[in-house]
């Protein structure tokens, strides 16, 4: 009986061990993002660093690549996208709705996917 007990007791320490997610405080990523120009640009980062957590934001026109530094602690990369959906950019995973589209500048309206 006390060989069954401690063995349940080692199978859930394994269990909880292997739940528990080591979570990076300068988690980095590359995320794709939708955009034109300049103004892109700056409502990209500052909508990226409008979460709490990210630490760095840079977006680059040429390839729409956002380079992101966040804490993984305080957010979450769907908490940075779902940010930048709600001013009107598409990323890879969130789509801004059609009345954020709508609000971007005439330059600023990209070709959706």
């Amino acid at each position: 009986m006390k060989n069954i007990v401690i063995g349940l007791l080692l199978m859930l320490v394994s269990f909880t061990a292997q739940a528990q997610e080591k979570k990076s405080k300068n988690a980095k990523y590359n995320i794709e993002v939708n955009g034109n120009c300049e103004m892109c640009k700056k409502r990209i980062e500052k909508a990226a660093f409008s979460v709490s957590g990210v630490k760095s934001a840079e977006w680059h026109i040429d390839d729409h690549q956002l380079h992101l530094i966040i804490n993984e602690e305080k957010c979450s990369l769907i908490d940075v996208k779902k940010a930048i959906a709600k001013v009107g950019h598409d990323t890879d995973e969130v789509k801004a709705t059609d009345e954020d589209y709508e609000k971007l500048h005439g330059c600023c309206m990209y070709e959706r996917k």
